[in-house]
């Protein structure tokens, strides 16, 4: 991941301190600079995300290239989160109310999060499909002169590209044929957790969804007890901060990219206004949830820059296709050389980075279930210490 240099100068003083001070006790005011700092940190990476220096459309919002800086996001804060709370702390004050309670709300999301990342995965192949179909009706409408040959082979991939979008956007399967297990080896709707269950056993991402299983529902469920802290819950905040962040992530993750069942996904979310930190994340949210509106009035395979272009090439090649008469009219040629000049700079943004946004999905994956058996064990180690020597 790339980390920022105010990330490691940060999670550096805080390894110190952590081996120099066991209990916040006696060192409050330098806790509270920590939280302080934190709070900074997340308000300036999302601020970057709002703001991109680069204003191409390779980094615009909800492309490729910004859902792999979103993802950097997510890691960098998931790590200065786990510095404050976890590392060198002593672990009965974890596992104390409230914060037992929001340690354990935050288990649950983990898993949750799992799910929606391996689903999002699954979004990621149906759209490199999407791209290798656009290739195929790039390779036939660059040949010159165009005939009809091309363009049936033209049509054949753009009818097919039409129809997986279509899949997409009824129910977010591809193929309805194929059964649908959860990610980890659960079965059935409930979602139920067994927390007995060793956080080594989680499944990489590899599995298909559960044929009831919803990304909105999900999002939905995440985001349901998340609810600020009080002003006197002062480690309280970096549990919900990072709760907040990691909610964000993969509502925005299941708006991008085709996922199974995401009616009235923009309804199911909303970032608080009144925190100052989180500002950027309500002018994200706001924007994103006004283009999934837009767009699920009349259905879409996701907001991922990258299909919305395809998607609005692939309607007028088709237009192209339909009417095709050899010869065609050179004006009509030239607009057509375009669109799919335009189409082929698409395949290759494709090309280029949803391997790579596959693996950051797999990193973010393996960072969860890592981060949660770390989370599990402080609190068995502080349900230990607190417990009365009979």
């Amino acid at each position: 991941m790339r980390a920022t240099d105010n990330q490691g100068s940060f999670l550096n003083r805080i390894s110190i301190r952590r081996n120099q001070v066991v209990s916040m006790d006696g060192n409050h005011e330098q806790e509270l600079e920590d939280i302080e700092l934190f709070q900074k940190h997340v308000s300036d990476r999302f601020s970057d995300l709002l703001s991109p220096s680069d204003d191409t459309s390779a980094d615009a919002l909800l492309s490729i290239s910004w859902l792999r800086k979103l993802l950097d996001v997510f890691l960098c804060c998931e790590a200065e989160f786990k510095a404050i709370m976890i590392m060198g702390r002593d672990a009965s004050l974890i596992s104390k109310p409230p914060l037992d309670r929001l340690f354990h709300e935050l288990l649950d999301r983990n898993v949750k999060t799992l799910d929606v990342c391996n689903a999002v995965h699954h979004g990621v192949d149906a759209v490199r499909h999407f791209q290798k179909l656009a290739e195929i009706v790039v390779s036939a409408l660059e040949q010159r002169p165009i005939g009809e040959g091309q363009v049936r082979r033209a049509k054949r991939a753009l009818n097919s590209l039409i129809t997986a979008m279509a899949l997409e956007d009824k129910d977010g399967t591809g193929n309805k044929s194929t059964e649908r297990a959860w990610s980890f080896g659960r079965r059935g709707g409930s979602g139920a957790v067994n927390k007995d269950r060793n956080p080594g056993q989680f499944r990489a991402i590899s599995w298909n969804m559960a044929k009831g299983w919803s990304a909105s529902k999900q999002i939905q469920a995440m985001s349901s007890n998340l609810v600020a802290p009080r002003g006197g819950e002062t480690l309280a905040l970096p549990v919900y901060i990072s709760s907040t962040v990691m909610v964000f992530v993969m509502w925005a993750l299941v708006a991008a990219i085709p996922c199974q069942e995401r009616s009235g996904l923009a309804s199911h979310y909303s970032v608080p206004r009144q925190l100052s930190w989180a500002q950027p994340m309500v002018g994200l949210q706001e924007k994103i949830a006004e283009e999934w509106k837009k767009k699920e009035k009349k259905g879409c395979s996701g907001l991922l820059e990258e299909i919305q272009k395809m998607e609005k090439l692939v309607q007028s090649l088709s237009e192209f296709a339909e009417s095709f008469q050899f010869p065609a009219e050179p004006e009509r040629l030239e607009e057509v050389a375009n669109q799919v000049a335009e189409l082929a700079e698409t395949c290759k943004r494709m090309e280029e980075g949803l391997f790579p946004l596959q693996q950051q999905l797999r990193e973010v994956f393996h960072r969860v279930v890592r981060s949660r058996a770390e989370i599990l064990e402080a609190l068995e180690q502080g349900g230990k210490s607190s417990t009365p020597i009979m």
